[in-house]
């Protein structure tokens, strides 16, 4: 792949990891694990921003991966976000357990592509019903990213009146 396309895609990937990464950071204790303060407009399961946040990085690792064959989150996390059912988590993360799990995913993410060739990126990818070639992936998983980013944001907002500011692009 062209070395410019890589750079553009990394620094708005990036970019989506830090939103997310700055209203993981900027979530008070009170407000982290609290059942009571769930996005009122989620209807998928939702119970709290420890489980938004979880569930954003479990896709993003996930969709990293580009397979749901083999595929398995590292350790304290588990395959329940893929659960029918809507089984949770046994517990709430920790603020700790899911940093690191933004760290592993913004690695995973720069790695897979700064080595993304054109071969890659036109690779077909199936998700349920969907196909597209793993770039289109790429992109939608940046837009994933970015709408839980920003739905993290007005949880802030709702309750703390106030939420990071807008990154342009990565520059970690």
């Amino acid at each position: 792949m062209d070395a410019m396309v890589n750079e553009i895609l990394w620094g708005q990937l990036g970019a989506a990891i830090d939103m997310l990464e700055n209203a993981i950071n900027a979530c008070p204790d009170d407000l982290w694990s609290d059942p009571s303060k769930k996005p009122e407009w989620s209807n998928s399961g939702v119970v709290g921003f420890w489980h938004l946040a979880y569930h954003t990085l479990f896709f993003l690792d996930l969709q990293l991966w580009d397979s749901q064959e083999g595929f398995s989150p590292p350790p304290p996390f588990d395959l329940s976000e893929l659960d029918p059912e809507g089984r949770l988590p046994e517990r709430p993360y920790s603020k700790a357990e899911i940093q690191s799990y933004l760290r592993h995913c913004r690695e995973k993410c720069r790695s897979t592509v700064a080595s993304l060739t054109e071969e890659k990126a036109r690779r077909v990818c199936v998700w349920g019903s969907a196909e597209m070639p793993f770039a289109e992936l790429l992109l939608q998983t940046l837009r994933h990213v970015q709408h839980h980013s920003a739905q993290l944001n007005l949880l802030l907002r709702q309750n703390v009146e106030s939420a990071p500011k807008w990154v342009r692009r990565s520059m970690i």
